[in-house]
């Protein structure tokens, strides 16, 4: 078979199938004559999800395409040519991802590598021509994932806590039966006594939230969710169309039901991907298990030493020195900070920066290239 955007081309057979995620009955017969009445004799299609809604000329044109490519693969076989040889292959991850998820509400797509990036532009360019200019090639010495807090949500899929907007937050726990979400106000508080209001504004942000969550985490089965008391029916009802709203883009086979008198929202979702939740019970690099770590004093006399090194021996002047945001913050405080005193000293010119994904004692020397300097 060979996949397309909108249809997948199946040579050597004659049906056609529509996907189960396109619900409407009249699309779905409109879609069966529709590509019934375009596709060549002994090839058989599958209409997939992204095409509901789609024009005739649309899918005529990537049908054409994706026949002109098998086509192309016999006229290749037909020739003399030295075996083994690949011929025709899946392309590449990057590639699958935007064909299966790109659509009208992407704006930017930052990539870290310019010959991905050009190999991104072509394939964009040939699905959707529109969006070619969304490409944008990231050059930006942070690492991409700090830049765009990345890392800080990545870390959110591993933990217990998941924090929302003004100090509100989700407690997630895994049960062999089910999940549990319970949603709590934290330290928000309001003026005056309105306690329902700020019950329902709570639950409200937390329903987005939660939708993110599932998606994210690809959480299956039963999903029970521990929203914060509400008096009012009206505000109960609310909250239900609320949670049916942001859940109407997850693409996910799933049911919702309406709060309970306890205020209880069960949710089903049929999985997708093995869930997202993976337990890790390693030794602590910056400790190594002993539960004690290197005195600040000692560890800033270690960053000074490889910075005398770098100095005498590599005679590089402008440094950059990545460390974890903590240790930066140390670095930096004061009304003579500690990396100002190292530039008066070295007479060097030294940028720290923060990085999310360091742990706490872990610390990299790089040139103004950012090339990371061996202190070895």
């Amino acid at each position: 078979s060979l996949a397309g955007r909108n249809l997948v081309l199946m040579p050597y057979n004659d049906k056609v199938s529509i996907s189960s995620k396109i619900e409407s009955i009249e699309e779905k017969n409109r879609l069966k004559t529709l590509v019934q009445s375009i596709k060549p004799r002994n090839y058989g299609v599958i209409v997939r999800t992204a095409a509901e809604g789609k024009k005739v000329s649309v899918l005529d044109s990537e049908l054409r395409e994706l026949v002109q490519k098998w086509e192309a693969v016999f006229t290749t076989i037909r020739k003399e040519v030295k075996a083994p040889r690949l011929f025709i292959g899946e392309i590449n991850r990057t590639s699958t991802i935007l064909r299966d998820m790109l659509n009208v509400t992407f704006n930017s797509i930052h990539i870290n590598d310019r010959i991905l990036a050009d190999d991104i532009r072509k394939y964009i360019r040939e699905i959707a021509p529109e969006k070619e200019k969304i490409v944008k090639v990231y050059n930006n010495t942070l690492p991409i994932f700090d830049h765009f807090g990345i890392n800080k949500q990545l870390k959110a899929l591993f933990g217990k806590t998941v924090s929302f907007k003004h100090g509100a937050y989700l407690i997630i726990e895994h049960t062999e039966a089910l999940h549990v979400i319970d949603v709590n106000s934290g330290n928000r508080s309001r003026t005056g006594n309105d306690q329902e209001l700020n019950s329902l504004e709570v639950n409200m942000e937390a329903a987005t939230e939660i939708a993110r969550q599932l998606r994210l985490r690809d959480m299956g089965g039963i999903i029970v969710v521990d929203f914060i008391d509400m008096q009012s029916a009206e505000n109960k009802q609310q909250l239900y169309d609320k949670m049916k709203e942001v859940m109407a883009n997850d693409r996910t086979k799933h049911n919702i039901l309406p709060l309970t008198k306890f205020g209880l929202m069960q949710i089903t979702r049929q999985r997708v991907r093995p869930e997202m939740n993976i337990v890790t019970d390693e030794k602590c690099p910056s400790c190594q298990g002993t539960g004690e770590t290197k005195p600040t004093i000692l560890f800033t006399d270690e960053l000074e030493r490889g910075l005398s090194f770098i100095v005498d021996k590599i005679k590089t002047r402008k440094l950059i020195l990545n460390v974890h945001p903590f240790v930066a913050s140390f670095l930096k405080k004061g009304l003579i900070p500690i990396c100002r005193r190292w530039n008066f000293k070295y007479k060097i010119s030294l940028k720290v920066q923060a990085v999310t994904s360091y742990y706490m004692l872990e610390y990299h020397f790089c040139d103004r290239y950012d090339n990371e300097i061996d202190l070895a």
